[in-house]
């Protein structure tokens, strides 16, 4: 089996899956359904391969995270789950941490949130020793809304280094057309490849592109509840 795959049958045959220590960068327009592609890759993580997961969000709280998943009757299995939840405290919620959770006080705490993805990373290793570990950050927008393109390169450079040092597997969200090309370009060199998603006339589509030897075709898919389905390749 390979170190890693995305849970998305068409995707994974086309790139052989994903070698372990790879970053990769999960970039696309608002309203394509990247949460739910994410969450697909979480759940098939976690599942399905058995690797810890651990997510930053910074645009929904953990809670609302694990509800979309109990709403589409998805098991996760709790004790290799890990979020970091930098939304709850923003807004004036209960901050309640617990062996899954841990609050960030905002997503421009960039101090505080390696703190605690470095904690997780230990709690998964050292006492858990799971080998196989999956890192997300929902979203690198966010973060680049409150932190400046130097700020994030080095924060993301920290973490880079350490998924590849680990072999673990790192994917990161970014919303297209939200930034200035030097910005994305400058992100790109921390990755090891990317998963496209484009919109055209109300149809969305994804590749992978960086992972194998060329970029797959550009696949059609809809969100169907939890699954990602695949229409067609062109």
């Amino acid at each position: 089996m390979s170190d890693y795959t995305l849970g998305i049958k068409e995707l994974d045959e086309a790139i052989g899956g994903i070698r372990k220590g790879s970053n990769i960068m999960l970039i696309g327009p608002p309203m394509s359904g990247k949460e739910a592609i994410l969450n697909h890759i979480m759940y098939n993580g976690a599942v399905n391969n058995e690797n810890a997961i651990i997510t930053v969000t910074t645009r929904e709280s953990a809670v609302h995270i694990l509800e979309w998943f109990k709403e589409h009757n998805l098991n996760l299995p709790m004790s290799r789950i890990g979020i970091i939840d930098c939304v709850t405290k923003t807004l004036g919620g209960a901050s309640i941490e617990n062996e899954n959770i841990k609050i960030a006080s905002s997503p421009v705490d960039l101090t505080g949130i390696g703190v605690k993805i470095s904690q997780f990373f230990e709690e998964f290793f050292m006492k858990k020793n799971t080998q196989k570990i999956q890192l997300y950050i929902n979203s690198l927008s966010t973060i680049l809304m409150y932190s400046n393109i130097q700020t994030v390169f080095r924060f993301l450079h920290v973490f880079t280094g350490r998924i590849k040092a680990a072999g673990a597997l790192g994917i990161y969200v970014i919303e297209s057309g939200m930034h200035d090309d030097q910005a994305v370009a400058t992100l790109k060199q921390l990755f090891d490849g990317m998963i496209e998603i484009k919109s055209v006339e109300d149809k969305n589509f994804i590749r992978v592109v960086g992972i194998s030897q060329k970029p797959t075709p550009w696949f059609e898919y809809e969100i169907d509840g939890h699954n990602i389905k695949i229409i067609r390749g062109n």
